[in-house]
């Protein structure tokens, strides 16, 4: 039959995990630990049957080589994986994505005393004492607002209006239940056909995932911001500082008169924000970047996007004027990591 898995992650997602796995017939619950890591050292139950793992080198990405993969192609049956907290479902699938391993769903469990604040503050995981490894400088905001946004189905720990108005605009396809009726077959079969499932984009598809409302609600609103012209590098260097506070999740697809046949792609969650590159444009260049905030004027936000498209006298003088370019930079940074 192969290998089918659930992965089942976020920082409250024991018991869901334990639910789903005594409700599926004939599956095994494999859980990991990765909380040694920097030690080399990797928990893993199956089942509830302990195993302590030593690896050469302590990373996230050698726990998913040497272990995860190689165990989820040998169970082949149903398995429901419960992730390490900072473990981020899409990573986990973008392993899986070149094995004969089905990923059914990914559920994550939205933990309602916490999610808001971690998922607009700008604490690292080293902070926190959960950095999966040495050099680990991801930021509490990063993995549970990716969590939340890749999951196929919510769990949520408790009831919170402004954390509902957050959760339809971050991921409005995916059905939600409360942890205190959860009812585990209900949930599945509410998942819809359009589901990502372990799929994954390549940054040139729609920014918006399902059919969020745009109306404000507790607050919380989406901002679409979309332009022909280019951004000036140093000038959306500057306005970045408004997606930082405030603000649950940028996504984003720009580009800067400096680099003008490559896709930037800008990233933030909380306080921590990325750029990288998406290579060369398929088409049409069109900036476009969606904003989920939580308290920030979607009017500043509008304004100061706004304020970073180069003039018309700009981009007409493009080829004859030098544009200091700080994305260049970062771009070499990030492909080092």
């Amino acid at each position: 039959m192969g290998t089918e898995v659930v992965l089942v992650a976020g920082f409250a997602a024991h018991d869901v995990a334990d639910e789903i796995w005594r409700v599926t017939s004939e599956s095994v619950l494999v859980r990991h630990d990765l909380s040694g890591l920097a030690e080399g050292v990797v928990r893993r139950w199956v089942d509830g049957v302990l195993t302590v793992l030593e690896l050469a080198h302590g990373c996230v990405s050698c726990t998913l080589r040497l272990d995860l993969i190689p165990l989820l192609e040998q169970l082949d049956r149903k398995v429901i994986v419960h992730l390490d907290p900072v473990l981020e479902p899409e990573a986990v699938c973008f392993a899986l994505s070149e094995t004969d391993v089905h990923v059914e769903a990914v559920v994550t469990v939205v933990d309602h005393a916490t999610w808001l604040a971690d998922a607009t503050g700008d604490a690292t995981l080293a902070e926190r004492g959960r950095a999966a490894a040495d050099g680990d400088e991801r930021t509490v905001s990063q993995v549970v607002v990716g969590q939340a946004e890749f999951a196929d189905a919510l769990v949520v720990t408790g009831t919170d209006p402004v954390l509902d108005a957050v959760l339809d605009r971050l991921n409005p396809l995916a059905p939600r239940q409360d942890l205190a009726a959860l009812d585990v077959p209900a949930l599945f079969a509410a998942i819809p056909d359009g589901a990502r499932r372990g799929g994954f984009d390549d940054g040139f598809g729609s920014l918006l995932h399902g059919q969020p409302p745009f109306t404000e609600e507790h607050g919380v609103q989406v901002v679409r911001f979309r332009e022909r012209r280019p951004f000036h590098p140093m000038r959306l260097h500057h306005a970045m500082d408004v997606l930082l506070d405030g603000v649950v999740r940028t996504r984003g697809r720009v580009w800067v008169v400096s680099q003008p046949d490559e896709a930037l792609w800008l990233e933030s969650a909380g306080g921590s924000l990325r750029v990288g590159n998406l290579g060369p444009w398929p088409g049409d260049r069109v900036q476009e970047v969606v904003v989920i905030t939580a308290s920030a004027s979607p009017e500043a936000i509008t304004a100061a996007l706004m304020d970073a498209v180069v003039t018309d006298e700009e981009l007409a003088l493009a080829d004859e004027l030098e544009f200091a370019d700080p994305f260049t930079d970062w771009r070499e940074e990030l492909e080092e990591l």
